[in-house]
């Protein structure tokens, strides 16, 4: 008796459904799908019951003819590809043929539809999977799609669906995220014959994204926009004072299909890099469009995931495009724009027009130079020097000032930090700063790990920078898996100026420091470095494992919380802030700087209503 046996086509049906269909909302997904494919501009999707028993989504897109809708609840029939050439170049959001049939075999379904040459629509019923019925219906162009009773022949299947308020919050999570890629598009969600949400059409796509995210976000967003031989990046992320506590506020777009893309996702964090805290996640909405036949669509049944043919490249042109727009966002202008200059102090003055002899430990005096800022809310940041190479988004462009004949103008004329007027310090802990916009408290821990990080960057790329050597070296013992680990880590770390030589089975000989350690204890930091290393792993020559050595150092040579600092080592901190490339966070993520502004202190106040 034969072993192998072709399955039954119900049979077959149930096992694509179990693919296709995961809960309601995957059905609804896949029928919204459908409905934007047919060009709709208007979607309607009626649910009752978190919609296990009723998933109904009528549009107004071409519709379809009596003999297409027969075709289009076979398996493996399609409109949306005919040759082996289409399969590796998608440009619809559904195309494997599967979603109706799939739907229909473990439902009570039906299905109405007309096109524009048809007097009359047509009207198919279908009960688990069996055509009961096919009559012609009066209808409007288009498409209603009614689904009842989902799961209702796979008892196994629907055991798995949870309440009815948890299974509605997956179907409007779903409607949203589709709503996010379709400004155009009218979306009307009901539930229970009540209202859930509607979105009218945006004439701005950032209309339909605050329309999602909530409107308290609409001050914090920021546009980003790149093209690089094909390849755009664009879209909105929120500063980095917007953040949540899981990846939910994050959604990526690839040819307007929401998917849930590893490659893209770390590209939006290494943009975010060193200014969100550990277990923060930024808000965005990344819409990337690359060329169809340089992505694969045809990964999973879901169609939640892709594959590129060069994911590296997607995700530089994420990371720059994020860091970039950051990059913007956080240049700093300390005075209103509104406000009259008021005169600087002399000490201030006196930092500004010649170097101070004082240092602060740990830091080194870079040559002094002048240096632009511009105001945001949420941070700022000293535009990059011409010697530099750009973002690979692109440089910044700058219309040239009236009369300047093409040569470019500064657009600011502030000294940055330099420009506030310092009042002391708070608890030992806190700079308080006085500006002409209002009031500034500068976290002199996190400023100074800024500072030293961006030192030890600075000296990794200049070799000349030599390390100091000690008078006699230090020896460190470690347990194996740490030895291990270290041993591995000596190359990489003489390039932050840090000499180690093995000195016998799990012991070390520490032999020169960058001259910010020099007088500092050691051990710890060593230690802490090679424990961070064994915790998130560590490959030789990544920038990443080196930054994390870096922010080690930086925090153990930093000026610690509660420590009096004297007004000429206030004054030289806020110079050296000046020349940080990233003064807004500290290398961790945190802030270095929250302000107010003198309306807020007015209202506060109660002296403005």
């Amino acid at each position: 008796m034969a072993k192998i046996r072709v399955l039954p086509e119900t049979l077959s049906n149930k096992i694509a459904a179990g693919e296709v269909v995961e809960r309601p909302a995957s059905v609804v997904k896949e029928l919204l799908e459908n409905a934007l494919d047919a060009g709709s501009t208007r979607i309607i999707i009626e649910v009752e019951k978190g919609g296990q028993s009723l998933i109904q989504v009528s549009d107004n897109g071409s519709g379809m003819g009596a003999d297409d809708a027969l075709l289009a609840i076979e398996r493996h029939a399609t409109s949306k590809i005919s040759s082996v050439d289409d399969l590796f170049a998608i440009q619809t959001l559904g195309f494997r043929g599967e979603a109706l049939p799939s739907i229909a075999s473990v439902s009570l379904f039906s299905l109405v539809t007309r096109d524009s040459s048809a007097d009359v629509g047509t009207q198919i019923i279908v009960e688990g999977g069996k055509v009961q019925s096919v009559s012609e219906a009066g209808a409007p162009q288009g498409t209603l799609v009614c689904v009842k009773q989902l799961f209702f022949n796979t008892p196994a299947r629907k055991k798995f669906l949870k309440t009815v308020g948890t299974e509605m919050s997956h179907i409007a999570a779903t409607v949203s995220r589709i709503a996010l890629s379709h400004p155009d598009v009218q979306f009307r969600l009901v539930h229970n014959h009540k209202a859930v949400k509607s979105w009218p059409p945006a004439s701005r796509h950032v209309d339909r994204i605050v329309e999602v995210l909530g409107k308290d976000v609409r001050s914090d967003l920021h546009a980003i926009q790149s093209n690089h031989n094909g390849l755009v990046v664009s879209g909105w992320i929120g500063s980095p004072a917007v953040t949540r506590r899981t990846p939910r506020g994050l959604y990526v777009f690839v040819n307007d299909r929401f998917v849930r893309d590893r490659t893209i996702r770390h590209g939006v964090f290494a943009g975010f890099a060193q200014r969100l805290v550990k277990g923060q996640f930024p808000v965005a909405v990344i819409f990337i469009r690359v060329p169809f036949d340089q992505v694969d669509v045809n990964v999973h049944p879901t169609k939640n995931e892709v594959r590129f043919v060069n994911p590296q490249r997607v995700h530089e042109a994420v990371k720059g495009a994020v860091a970039q727009t950051l990059y913007e966002m956080e240049r700093v202008n300390w005075r209103s724009a509104d406000s009259p200059q008021r005169p600087t102090s002399e000490s201030t003055t006196a930092v500004a027009e010649s170097p101070t002899t004082f240092t602060l430990p740990g830091i080194e005096t870079r040559s002094a130079k002048k240096t632009q800022f511009s105001y945001s809310q949420t941070g700022f940041h000293r535009p990059v020097a011409s010697s530099q190479q750009p973002l690979a988004s692109g440089p910044i462009h700058r219309q040239p000032a009236a009369g300047s004949q093409g040569r470019q103008e500064p657009i600011f004329d502030n000294k940055g930090f330099s420009a506030l007027r310092h009042v002391g310090q708070l608890h030992a802990t806190y700079i308080v700063c006085e500006s002409d916009a209002g009031l500034v408290l500068i976290d002199h821990h996190a400023a100074h790990e800024r500072i030293v990080f961006e030192q030890l960057q600075r000296r990794a790329d200049d070799q000349s920078a030599a390390a100091q050597k000690l008078v006699a070296p230090e020896t460190l013992e470690l347990n194996f898996r740490e030895a291990e680990i270290l041993a591995q880590m000596i190359p990489d770390l003489k390039t932050l100026g840090l000499e180690i030589e093995p000195f016998g089975k799990n012991s070390f000989a520490i032999k020169a420091v960058p001259g910010l350690l020099a007088g500092r204890n050691l051990k710890p930091m060593i230690i802490e470095i090679v424990e961070k290393a064994a915790e998130t792993g560590y490959s030789p020559g990544l920038n990443e494992a080196l930054d994390e050595c870096r922010r080690v150092m930086a925090c153990h040579v930093a000026l610690r919380a509660h420590q009096a600092l004297t007004a000429e080592q206030i004054r030289q901190l806020l110079a050296q802030l000046d020349e940080c490339d990233h003064p807004s966070h500290c290398p961790h993520g945190r802030p270095t700087w929250i302000r107010w502004d003198l309306m807020t202190l007015e209202k506060l106040f109660k002296r403005v209503v």
